[in-house]
């Protein structure tokens, strides 16, 4: 993460012919050359930087956060973020209608477990495959219903079911 005093150190590069350091060091590559070779503006940018810099600065790790995946305020998600692509055959397999009995056996299943329930504990509730299974919680995720979490002993993924 950058930071402000840094940045206004660089600043003052500008008394050594410098000019736009401050500018290059929070990404701003273009104006920064700019700055360089027109002596900052004509010194005007310069100046006009003094109080530009908190915001180069915070714009600047706010960027930077998100290409790492944290939120504004430097915190890591709390919800994991997991992505599967189900694929048959190197080709991808279309969402299809969740099968209702299934569903309705899912429930009941995480139900009886406090609203949560593992893939595995659905495949013994309900007799159905790993893949029907996990594609049905999958699909009642994108609705809105459900959450993946990990048990927090374990590190096993679940599902939450937020009504139960």
């Amino acid at each position: 993460m950058n930071k402000a005093g840094t940045a206004y150190i660089l600043w003052l590069g500008c008394l050594l012919q410098l000019h736009g350091l401050h500018r290059l060091y929070n990404g701003k590559i273009l104006t920064g050359l700019l700055w360089m070779f027109s002596f900052g503006l004509f010194g005007f940018g310069q100046v006009i930087d003094l109080l530009l810099i908190p915001n180069m600065v915070d714009e600047h790790n706010t960027k930077l956060r998100a290409r790492q995946g944290w939120l504004p305020d430097g915190s890591l998600p709390t919800q994991p973020v997991i992505q599967r692509v189900v694929t048959v055959d190197a080709k991808p397999v279309p969402p299809q209608p969740m099968p209702n009995s299934l569903v309705v056996k899912l429930l009941k299943a995480a139900e009886a477990r406090g609203g949560n329930l593992s893939v595995t504990q659905g495949v013994m509730e309900t007799g159905a495959s790993f893949a029907e299974v996990e594609s049905t919680l999958l699909q009642m995720v994108r609705t809105g219903y459900v959450e993946i979490t990990n048990d927090p002993k374990t590190g096993v993924v679940t599902y939450e079911f937020k009504e139960l």
